[in-house]
Order: structure tokens, then C-alpha cells, then sequence
């Protein structure tokens, strides 16, 4: 430990870049009973610096305990949460830091962060609002301004959506939402490819493994990516896939890889706009004569929309028109419902593309 002031010493070994050494010193410093909750504070900290978010958390959690209504011991536990990628609760603790103390911008600004990594562009910008301007803040806000004008939905809120569902996501799409995405895609199959069996399957945004139970039958090969890794936990718990992936579609598309003889996307494109970069990185992807099934929802006229699910609705023109940039052939265009909301049918299409 530097010598004077131990605390202020851990702080200049943390901005040295030398957090370890800082943890070190300061948990031989409470566990001989020379340090109080700014020194454990500290060491939650250099912790999170040095990427230990596992260590953070069990000393943030043990601050806490110790001193429940200190907003600061609050706050550090939210901003290890938050570094453990743990948003729903990091945002709750974060919020009752807050409550604690009102004049806490560091919570604000951290839960502002949170919401960002969760893709909620509009409840970032709303916590960014009640702080004074700074680099930071301006940053962030155009962050925020990014997330709202891109052409797909964030891949942070789609990750931290299905993270959030995947306890109860089968009985909620199948009992709730009447969700039929596997079964129409299969019965689609059997008109555009009758009787082919033995084929190398990729199932993109496989979720729990709802399309890998429809498909099967016909796999040779399964293979399964999705960005939420909770979903693949439940996905990899079903014993289906032979290989399954935590990553975003279009840059698992891109990416070197093995081809297939069909590739799914049941329920997935909707959290896509453009989706120029994946029919290319489909097409790619794709064996001779392989074949691509989705499902979307449907937009009246041209191009594509978000609508107010946050759920993206494509037209069958721009489906068609994209498909050819691609190099991909139409095979089939129905319409279908992969779903319901409020007990009413969900508009969309059925697609099949071809190389």
C-alpha cells in the first residue's frame, strides 16, 4: 500500500491501471479489521475496475447488509449490477440509491447507462435530462439518438428482453400469444421442399428451441444462435442442438462459418428493419439449392416500419426486392399469423427464399 492515506492510495493504483493491487491491499486491510464501508466501497470499485464483477458483487451485497439505508453502499452495489450485466435489478437498486438520496446524479447517470445496454434509447434520454451537461452526458445522449434512428431494434434491448422472458417464455408464447411461427415454417417446407430429410439446419434467434423441436425430425445437423444467453441455456437444456451460439444474427451471419442446407427465422426479423445484411449473409451461408425460411409481420404499401410493439412489420414488395439484391429467389410469399396479440391475429408472412 502507498503510504498516507490508504484510500486515497487505492484510488491512484485504480487510475494507474493497477486495480488488482489495489483489491489486494484493500481487502488485507478490512479483513484485519482496519477499514470500514469507504474502504469496502473502494474495493468494490477497484474490483469492477480489475473486471472481477463476481468479487464485486459479493462485497457490494455484504456493504449493503451492513448499512441498508446508506445510499452510497446502494449505489455501489448498483453499479456492480450493472457491471455483471444484471440490468432489471441493477436498475432497481440503482432507483432506490435515489430514493435515498435525490441528489445522487451519479445514480442517475449509471441508470441512464443501464438503460442504454438495454437498447431503451427513450428511458436513457429521460434519466439524461435531470443532469447538467458534460462530454459524458452529451455522449451518452447521442448514444441514445443512435439506438432511436437505427433500421433494427438494439441488440441490447432485444438481449435484455428475452433475458427477462426466457423463465416463462414457452407457456407465454404458446398459451398467451397463440405463437404457430415453428408450425407454419414447417408446413411451408413441406411445399417448397417435399420429402428432403438429413439436412444441415441453423436456426437464427433460436430462443428456447421452439423451431428446433419442429425440425428436427428433418436435421442431420442443428445449430442454433440467439442473442440472449439465458434463452440458449433453456435452448441447450432441450438437448436438440449439436452446436448453439450467444451472438447477433447478422454478425454471426457474416462471420466465417459452415453452410447449410436451410437456415429458419421464426419470429426473429421482426426485430430487424433493413434486412439487406442478412439476406446477403444468408445467401452466403446457404448450400446450393438450400433454402431460407422466416416468418414476418406484414406492412401495407412499401418498405418496412416499426410498430408500436417495437416489433418490425415488412412489406411483401420490399421482401421481394430485397430477396433479388441478395441473389436470393422468391420459392413462396404467403400470408400467415405466426401469432396473436390481444387475442387478435397478427398480420405476416410466410417466406420462403432459395439460392
Amino acid at each position: 500500500m502507498l503510504d498516507g492515506d490508504p484510500i486515497e492510495a487505492a484510488e491512484v493504483l485504480i487510475r494507474a491501471g493497477r486495480a488488482d493491487d489495489a483489491a489486494r491491499d484493500l481487502r488485507a486491510r478490512l479483513a484485519a479489521g482496519r477499514g470500514g464501508l469507504l474502504a469496502r466501497l473502494t474495493l468494490v470499485k477497484a474490483l469492477v475496475a480489475a473486471g472481477d464483477s463476481k468479487g464485486a458483487l459479493e462485497e457490494a451485497r455484504e456493504a449493503v447488509s451492513l448499512n441498508p439505508d446508506i445510499a452510497v453502499a446502494v449505489l455501489a452495489l448498483g453499479e456492480a449490477l450493472l457491471a455483471a450485466e444484471a440490468l432489471p435489478t441493477a436498475i432497481a437498486e440503482l432507483q432506490r440509491a435515489l430514493r435515498l438520496d435525490p441528489g445522487l446524479d451519479r445514480a442517475r447517470e449509471l441508470i441512464a447507462a443501464a438503460w442504454l445496454k438495454a437498447g431503451e434509447a427513450d428511458k436513457a434520454l429521460e434519466s439524461l435530462r435531470e443532469l447538467e451537461p458534460s462530454p459524458q452526458v452529451e455522449a451518452m445522449i447521442a448514444a441514445a439518438q443512435s439506438i432511436k434512428a437505427a433500421p433494427r431494434s438494439d441488440a441490447g434491448y432485444v438481449r435484455h428482453l428475452f433475458d427477462q422472458f426466457s423463465a416463462d417464455y414457452d407457456a407465454r408464447m404458446i398459451g398467451q400469444l397463440s405463437y404457430a411461427g415453428p408450425q407454419v415454417l414447417l408446413d411451408l417446407a413441406s411445399l417448397v421442399m417435399p420429402g428432403r430429410e438429413n439436412l444441415s439446419i441453423l436456426d437464427l434467434g433460436c430462443g428456447t428451441g421452439l423451431a428446433g423441436i419442429a425440425f428436427k425430425p428433418l436435421a442431420a445437423r442443428l445449430d442454433g444462435v440467439d442473442l440472449s444467453p439465458a434463452m440458449i441455456e433453456k435452448a441447450r437444456a432441450r438437448g436438440l442442438y449439436d452446436g448453439l451460439q450467444v451472438g447477433d444474427l447478422e454478425t454471426a451471419l457474416a462471420g466465417e462459418g459452415p453452410r447449410y442446407d436451410l437456415i429458419l427465422a421464426a419470429d426473429t426479423l421482426v426485430y430487424l428493419g433493413d434486412l439487406r445484411a442478412v439476406f446477403e449473409g444468408v445467401r452466403a451461408r446457404l448450400m446450393p439449392e438450400g433454402y431460407f425460411l422466416f416468418t414476418t409481420e406484414a406492412k401495407i404499401g412499401e418498405g418496412f416500419e416499426l410498430g408500436p410493439k417495437r416489433r418490425w412489420r415488412h412489406s411483401d414488395t420490399y421482401l421481394r426486392a430485397t430477396a433479388a439484391a441478395a441473389g436470393l429467389s422468391v420459392a413462396g410469399l404467403v400470408a400467415a399469423t405466426p401469432r396473436h396479440e390481444a387475442n387478435q391475429p397478427v398480420d405476416g408472412f410466410a417466406v420462403a427464399l432459395t439460392a
